[in-house]
């Protein structure tokens, strides 16, 4: 059974702070954007989102008539813990070793009282293996919950994917197969 999930990344929240699990919404004032995202992806395709409102919110303003399945809080950002809605100098003072440890040596290393990079892959890669079935699935999440997907598909370490580049209303492709993956667009703005 082979599934394309089509990964959208959900609208700008304009923070300029570390953003997991707080429920910040998402500036979708970008139509001609959203317009063009929902004219690209397949039509009967089921669309489904973390329970967070900027995803919530932009799979609505992208669903135009397709199913729209049941969020779901496995599709969260990763948790940054105590270094939620912090920014990069906040969490420096506090926290500067192991900040630097967090990008420099993404996989078991997390924020205290957050969660890693494995263990956020794992969560989502629950959730992932719940949709196969459908020829095409469109889900609406986060950076850090695309990039999973894509180093599991790439087959790169954390450290090697965390660079990528994932754009606010972007599209990235990755095709499940039973015996093989494949990556097809990725930070893909149509």
């Amino acid at each position: 059974m082979t599934t394309t999930f089509w990964w959208i990344r959900h609208g700008p929240t304009h923070a300029k702070t570390m953003v997991g699990w707080s429920d910040l919404p998402a500036d979708l004032s970008d139509t001609a954007q959203l317009e063009r995202l929902a004219a690209y992806l397949p039509d009967k395709a089921p669309v489904i989102s973390s329970d967070l409102i900027r995803s919530r919110a932009t799979a609505d303003a992208i669903a135009r008539g397709r199913p729209r399945l049941p969020d779901d809080p496995r599709l969260r950002e990763i948790h940054f813990g105590d270094w939620e809605l912090k920014n990069f100098d906040e969490i420096d003072e506090t926290h500067g070793a192991l900040s630097r440890r967090f990008w420099d040596e993404p996989g078991h290393v997390a924020a205290p009282n957050g969660e890693s990079w494995y263990q956020t892959e794992a969560r989502v890669s629950a959730a992932i293996e719940t949709l196969r079935g459908p020829a095409n699935v469109i889900i609406v999440a986060h950076f850090g919950v695309i990039l999973t997907q894509l180093a599991l598909a790439l087959q790169k370490a954390p450290a090697d994917i965390l660079a990528q580049r994932i754009d606010n209303l972007s599209l990235t492709r990755i095709t499940l197969g039973p015996g093989d993956t494949e990556v097809g667009e990725i930070n893909h703005l149509p």
